[in-house]
C-alpha cells in the first residue's frame, strides 16, 4: 500500500534470475545478540549485499555528561569509571588529569609511575576481552578460554591493589587512593611473566588460522582517509595506517620518559585490526614492567592532601588520553564551584561506530558481524 494514495501496489522481491528485485530495509539490533540491546544498525539491502548503513545509538540513555554537573570532583570519578567498563582505570584517569590540570596540581612522582603501570595493565585487560570475544563472534570459542585465563591472572593483581575487578575507583584528584600492598610489584611482575609466556597459545591458535583468515582478510576495509575523516583513533585507526598514539606524540603521565612502540598496519581490514590489538598486548606488558622498575626505585607519597571540599578555579581546560580503544578527550569548564559547570566527553567508541556508515556498504550480510566486532567499541562509551 502506498503512503500517499492508499492504493495497493504489487511488489516482487527476490534474488533469482528473471525476478524483479527491490531494496529491503533490515534492522540489526537492538535485540540482535551481537548488539545485545544497545545498538541498532539500519541497513538497506539488495539481496545479501549492504547498500547503506545508518548506526543508531542512544539506547542506553546514560546521561553521564549531565550527571557530572551535579556531582562534586570526588564523585564524578564514579560516573567516568563506567562509560567504558572495559577501560575503567583509564576513564578515571582522564577525568582526574583534567581536574588536576585545572587546579595546577603537581602529582607525586611515585603516583605518576604507578598510574602509568596500572593504565597499561588495564589496556591489556581491555584488549584480551576483544581478542577472546571477537573470534567468538565469528564462531571460534576456544580463544575466549585462553583470553580469560590471561585476564584472570592480571585481574588478581588489579583486584589486590584496588579492591575492584571492573570499576577500580583507584584514582583520586592528586594521585591514587592509597599505597600499593607490600610486595605487590613483585606479584605483578610474576603475573606479567606468566601472561607473556602463555600468550602464544592464543596467538598461534588464531592469528594464522585458515578459517579466521578467510573471514577477516580483505573484509571491512577502512582506508586511512576515511579513518581520519571520521575521527577514528586507537587500534582501529592504526590498523588503517594512521601512525598516531598520544603516549608518544603528546606524552602525559610518565610516557615522556618511556619509548613507546606504536603498532600499525596498512591494510585496514578486520584482520589488521585484530593483529594491532594482539601486538599491542606485548607492547603494553613491556611498558608496565618498565614502570614497575621505576616504582621500586622511588619512595614517597602517592597522593596530595586535599581540603575537605575540592573546588576547581574558574576557567576551562581540555585533557586527552590514549585510552585502550582510542583517544578520549575531557573538556572541563568550571565556575569555581565544587561541581563542574560542564564536562564534555570525546570518546573513542563514538567515532569508531560512525565509520560503519562507510565500512558496511558493499559488504555481504554474512560479513556484517565480522566487521562490526572488529571495530572494537563499548556502547557505554557511545551513549555518554
Amino acid at each position: 500500500m502506498t503512503a500517499d494514495t492508499g492504493a495497493l501496489r504489487e511488489l516482487t522481491v527476490g534474488t533469482g534470475a528473471g525476478l524483479d528485485t527491490a531494496d529491503m530495509v533490515l534492522n540489526i539490533g537492538p535485540q540482535h545478540p551481537s548488539t545485545h540491546g544497545v545498538l541498532r544498525l539500519k541497513l538497506v539491502l539488495d539481496g545479501e549485499r549492504v547498500i547503506a548503513c545508518e548506526p543508531i545509538v542512544g539506547y542506553m540513555h546514560r546521561g553521564a555528561e549531565k550527571l557530572f554537573e551535579v556531582r562534586d570532583y570526588r564523585q564524578i570519578i564514579v560516573l567516568a569509571n563506567r562509560h567504558d567498563w572495559l577501560s575503567a582505570f583509564s576513564n578515571e584517569l582522564g577525568v582526574v588529569l583534567a581536574v588536576e590540570r585545572m587546579m595546577g596540581m603537581e602529582v607525586p612522582e611515585r603516583a605518576v609511575w604507578l598510574r602509568t603501570a596500572l593504565a597499561e595493565l588495564n589496556r591489556v585487560l581491555n584488549h584480551l576481552m576483544f581478542l577472546g570475544s571477537y573470534p567468538l563472534e565469528i564462531g571460534a570459542i576456544t580463544p575466549m578460554f585462553y583470553a580469560f585465563r590471561e585476564r584472570e591472572t592480571l585481574q588478581a593483581v588489579m583486584e589486590e591493589v584496588s579492591g575492584g575487578r571492573m570499576h577500580y575507583m583507584f584514582n583520586r584528584v592528586g594521585g591514587l587512593k592509597e599505597e600499593v600492598p607490600a610486595g605487590w610489584t613483585g606479584r605483578v611482575r610474576a603475573a606479567i611473566g606468566e601472561v607473556r609466556r602463555r600468550l602464544p597459545d592464543l596467538d598461534n591458535l588464531i592469528r594464522r588460522n585458515d578459517i579466521f583468515l578467510a573471514r577477516t582478510v580483505g573484509v571491512g576495509v577502512l582506508s586511512a582517509a576515511d579513518a581520519a575523516a571520521y575521527g577514528a583513533s586507537g587500534p582501529v585507526a592504526r590498523a588503517s595506517g594512521l601512525d598516531l598514539d598520544l603516549r608518544r606524540d603528546e606524552p602525559y603521565l610518565a610516557y615522556g620518559s618511556l619509548e613507546v612502540p606504536v603498532v600499525t598496519r596498512s591494510a585496514g581490514d578486520c584482520h589488521s585490526r585484530f593483529e594491532v590489538l594482539l601486538d599491542q598486548v606485548y607492547v603494553s606488558l613491556d611498558l608496565a614492567e618498565r614502570c614497575l622498575d621505576q616504582v621500586d626505585r622511588i619512595s614517597g607519597p602517592v597522593n596530595v592532601r586535599l581540603p575537605k571540599v575540592v573546588k576547581a578555579p574558574e576557567g576551562h581546560t581540555y585533557a586527552w588520553t590514549e585510552n585502550p580503544l582510542g583517544i578520549n578527550g575531557y573538556y572541563l569548564v568550571s565556575r569555581g564551584d565544587k561541581t563542574p559547570w560542564r564536562m564534555k566527553l570525546r570518546t573513542a567508541s563514538y567515532a569508531n561506530v560512525q565509520a560503519l556508515a562507510t565500512l558496511l556498504p558493499g559488504s555481504l550480510v554474512p560479513d556484517l558481524i565480522a566487521i562490526l566486532g572488529s571495530m572494537f567499541f563499548v556502547v557505554g562509551d557511545i551513549d555518554k
